[in-house]
């Protein structure tokens, strides 16, 4: 029993719980900036440097082999820069977004350390005032 209370007190640590809440959150926001570059940016600069689909540009490696029959035997081997092309606009509007978060959080951070809050030992002081005054 003591290994599985040991692993429960772990794994409801509030940091392993906040990550595990980040990972998902960062693997869903990642999807929805694939879709986004994918969907919406990807084809609009494709259009803009003359109707090219990032998704399929690639080098022709090996050329696909074709059998007697008209199937592909072996298909062709590619070097897909085109989704690498996608996947670093991605990583960069990822990367951008989190920057903004960061900064946003650090100000936040810095307004509320600037915000004077009275010591303890005054709270403590003025309890005893209350009370010495009730009396």
């Amino acid at each position: 029993m003591g290994m599985l209370s040991e692993f429960k007190e772990f794994a409801m640590k509030g940091n392993v719980v906040d990550l595990a809440i980040g990972v998902i959150i960062g693997t869903a926001f990642g999807k929805i900036v694939s879709s986004l570059v994918n969907g919406v940016i990807m084809p609009i600069i494709g259009n803009i440097v003359g109707g090219v689909n990032f998704g399929d540009l690639a080098y022709t490696l090996a050329p696909a082999v074709i059998g007697a029959d008209g199937k592909e035997t072996t298909p062709a081997v590619l070097v897909a820069y085109g989704a690498f092309i996608q996947t670093i606009v991605d990583f960069a509007i990822i990367a951008f977004v989190l920057f903004i978060v960061i900064k946003i959080m650090n100000r936040l951070k810095k307004a509320e350390e600037a915000a004077p809050t009275p010591p303890a030992d005054d709270i403590v002081l003025l309890t005893e005032i209350r009370d010495l005054l009730k009396k």
